[in-house]
Formats: structure tokens, C-alpha cells, sequence
């Protein structure tokens, strides 16, 4: 057994390697990413303004300085396959990126003379110190030198790294941002769209900080709409989505396996029939729409329970006795929406499976040879009828996490699923890949999780 759930450890990290790639695949290729959000909201902005021009070419009124920023935060400069590894943090990604073209130096000391295509200073993000870089000649792409302007030492020796971003780059960069085609005119590129005139571009040196930043480092990037910490917000949303996750837990199977054996045994009794009539009204509505249903009548009409969120805003100041009943108001209609569809499934596999069980030879031989009915039903009939529900029960680390976006957004409760459902409503491409890397890792350990309680339910299984 010990081997089986090693080959099964050790399958994770590859499977959840190919859940990131189909996870970054879409999100890579879907519309309306943050560049794009952001371009529309400028280019609104402008016209609400008054303001006239911009268009594609200048992204609205973001200029062109701007969209890098943004393309180099979320990895849209590199191609897919770079930018899949910087996210996934095996490839170094560039912080602190700084820039200066050659055409464009700034004279600060009259010995500083030379061609103004081979050298440029490069004030860095953050000290706000000045760097002189030099390549050797006027095409080439290698740094010759790179020196701070005030002592004249090398910033190689500070960790920092130097490029150099040729014309043809920079036009490239340019078409893939708009999604356009390029085409050779003589040594050089130039888009290929009369919607835009080709763009004058020089060589520009970049300075950077290289360094491991992503999800093997636990970071998940920032959000685009709220410029938090991915990572944070997911951390932030947990306890909550734990808190009813566990309630929910507790009560469906607290309530639904006691209802399953008691309607096994009281079958086609009045019991047995408005039990059964309950629980698949209950099934039969969705948990959102039934948690509507309760905020309009017992919380708009009748005032008695709150209408959103998870705490007051006072309730830092209340009493220890005033803040469980605080939290107990506010967790009594999205708890019941929780619960209610699950009872129906669970209640029904424990009792079918209980009466299956209750008609096998080997409880007629048990109670034959002098085994009370309660000792055939409970040690044998309802270890056996509990392993198919045992099956499930890995899952519910997903369950418990994961939570009801539907729930969560009727009842404004800040938890993860809400979380998800905010980062595909605003296309944040950072948090829905966070949050669906961290449902697959769950799923992937829930079903681990299974085999092992299966295994221990049942002595018959032997994984070998």
C-alpha cells in the first residue's frame, strides 16, 4: 500500500504541471486581458474627456511607455512559452526595468563625448542613480561597457544586467500587442497594416534585476483590478471558505447518514415518504436561488436575519457573547443554502446502499447464528454502505475550499469561491490562474485522499 500512494504522491507535481499549462494556455489567448481592459478604459476616458486622436497606435491615452509597464508585469513582452516559465517561476523574470534609447542621451558632463547611437544614460528605478551604457558599434547588440555616472563603476557588480533591444524587437513587440503582421522593407521590419504608420524605433538599452518570481516561489503575481498580492487575497479568503466548508461537512453528514439508515429501515413507512419528499424538494432547488428566496423574506421583509456579509461592521467592538451571536445571524441562510441540495444525494446512497446490504446472505448468516439485528446492522451492513459514500469524502477538501461562487455573491460573503467568480467578471488573469491552479492541487490531493480513507473503510481493498 505504502508503494501505491508513493507512485500516486509522486504523479501530482507532473499532473498539476500539466493543469498549469492548459491553465495558462487559456488565459493566455483570452479577450479582454488586462492590456486590453485597460487600453478600453483610457480610450473611454479620452472621449468622455472630449479629447480627440489616440486610438489603437497610442492605446488611448496610455502611452506607449505605460503599456510596456504593463505588458512586462504581466508577461505579455515574452513569448508564450518564457512567459509560461516566469509564471511558473523557473525562468528568471525583470524587476526594476529601467530604459534609455540611443538616440536620445542627455549630455550632464562635457567628457562625455561620443556617438549618441553607442552610448546612453539610464537613470535606474528606485536609487535614481544614472548609468552610462555603451555598445561597441552602431548595430551592434552586446554592451561594451556599463558604469555609473558618478563613480564609474561597473553595475555588473551590483546584480544588475544589461540588454540591449534592437529596432526589429521593439517593432515586433509592437505587433504583438495589437495582434498584427509584420513584413520586411529592405534590412528592416515594419507592421503589416495601413491602420498604422510604421514607428520610428532605435536602439534602447534595459537595465533589470533578474530573479525567480512565481508560482514555485508562491507568488501568484498582483491583480489587475485591485493591485493586491494574488497569493494574499487567496490566504485573506481561505478561513472563510474553511469556516462553512467544515459546517457544511459536519452537518451533511451528520444529519443525512442517521436519516439514511433510519429510512433503510423504516422503508415505505410515513417516515420514509415525507422524508424523501423533503429532501428532493430541497434537491430540487439551487442553493443560490433558495438563498435569494431567504435574504428577500427573512432578511428585506422580516428583519430578522442580516442581509450581507459575514460579521457587522461593529462587531470588533461587541461583547464575546454579542460576536458568536453576530456571526450566528450571519451564517444561519447561507449555511441552510449550503446544505440543502447535498442532503438529497448522500441521504438516498446511504439508504439504498443500506438496504442492499441488509438483503445480503452474509447479514441473514450473521443474525441466523445468533447476531441481534443492531449488531448485523451497524458492525457489518453500515461499514459496507458507508464505502461508496467514503469515495467522496477526499473531495471534500475541494468542496471545502472551494465553496459556492453563487452563495457567496448573493450573500456578499468574501470568500474564495466569490473570489473566482470577481477574477472571471473582470478578466484578472493572475487571480482566476491562481485560484484554478489551487482547485486543482486540492482535487489532485482530495482523490489521493479517497484512496486512502477507501483503504481503511474497507480491509478487502489492497493496493499493490
Amino acid at each position: 500500500m505504502k508503494a501505491y500512494f508513493l507512485r500516486r504522491l509522486l504523479l501530482v507535481p507532473f499532473t498539476l504541471l500539466g493543469v498549469t499549462i492548459v491553465v495558462f494556455t487559456v488565459s493566455r489567448w483570452v479577450p479582454g486581458g488586462p492590456i486590453e481592459t485597460a487600453m478600453q478604459q483610457a480610450s473611454q476616458a479620452q472621449e468622455g474627456g472630449g479629447g480627440s486622436g489616440g486610438g489603437k497606435e497610442s492605446g488611448g491615452s496610455l502611452d506607449e511607455d505605460k503599456l510596456e509597464a504593463m505588458e512586462e508585469e504581466y508577461g505579455y513582452d515574452k513569448p508564450s512559452f518564457i512567459a509560461y516559465l516566469q509564471w511558473l517561476g523557473a525562468w528568471k523574470k525583470e524587476r526594476q526595468i529601467a530604459k534609455g534609447e540611443f538616440k536620445k542621451v542627455t549630455r550632464l558632463r562635457e567628457d562625455l563625448v561620443g556617438d549618441p547611437k553607442l552610448e546612453t544614460l539610464v537613470t535606474l528605478s528606485g536609487s535614481g542613480r544614472q548609468v552610462l551604457v555603451r555598445r561597441s558599434s552602431p548595430d551592434a547588440v552586446d554592451v561594451e561597457s556599463a558604469t555609473y555616472l558618478d563613480s564609474g563603476e561597473s553595475i555588473l557588480n551590483d546584480c544588475w544586467q544589461v540588454r540591449i533591444e534592437t529596432p526589429d524587437d521593439r517593432i515586433l513587440r509592437f505587433a504583438r500587442r495589437y495582434r498584427l503582421g509584420v513584413k520586411e522593407e529592405g534590412e528592416r521590419l515594419v507592421v503589416d497594416s495601413d491602420l498604422y504608420s510604421a514607428k520610428e524605433y532605435a536602439y534602447r538599452a534595459v537595465i533589470f534585476k533578474g530573479r525567480f518570481s512565481g508560482l514555485l516561489q508562491g507568488d501568484l503575481g498582483r491583480s489587475s483590478t485591485y493591485n493586491d498580492r494574488v497569493i494574499d487575497m487567496i490566504l485573506e479568503r481561505i478561513p472563510i471558505a474553511l469556516y462553512f466548508g467544515i459546517l457544511t461537512a459536519i452537518i451533511t453528514y451528520g444529519v443525512c447518514l442517521p436519516l439514511g439508515v433510519v429510512k433503510a429501515l423504516k422503508h415505505r413507512t410515513m417516515i420514509d415518504s415525507v422524508t424523501s419528499v423533503l429532501i428532493f424538494v430541497g434537491y430540487s432547488v439551487p442553493g443560490f436561488a433558495l438563498g435569494a428566496v431567504l435574504l428577500v423574506h427573512f432578511g428585506a421583509r422580516a428583519d430578522i436575519f442580516p442581509l450581507a456579509g459575514l460579521v457587522s461592521p461593529e462587531f470588533d467592538t461587541l461583547s464575546p457573547g454579542a460576536k458568536l451571536k453576530d456571526l450566528a445571524m450571519h451564517t444561519a441562510l447561507p449555511l441552510l443554502s449550503y446544505v440543502v441540495a447535498g442532503f438529497a444525494v448522500t441521504t438516498m446512497m446511504m439508504k439504498n446502499n443500506l438496504m442492499d446490504n441488509l438483503a445480503a446472505d452474509y447479514v441473514r448468516t450473521a443474525v441466523s447464528k445468533g447476531v441481534s439485528f443492531k449488531s448485523a446492522v451497524f458492525k457489518h451492513a453500515f461499514r459496507n454502505s458507508f464505502i461508496p459514500i467514503a469515495t467522496g469524502l477526499g473531495n471534500l477538501i475541494a468542496l471545502i475550499v472551494g465553496g459556492s461562487m453563487l452563495i457567496e455573491q448573493v450573500f456578499d460573503i468574501p470568500g474564495f469561491g466569490l473570489l473566482q467568480y470577481q477574477a472571471v467578471k473582470d478578466v484578472d488573469i493572475n487571480v482566476m490562474m491562481g485560484t484554478l491552479t489551487i482547485a486543482a492541487f486540492l482535487m489532485l490531493v482530495g482523490n489521493i485522499l479517497s484512496d486512502f480513507i477507501v483503504s481503511l473503510v474497507d480491509p478487502r481493498i489492497k493496493f499493490q
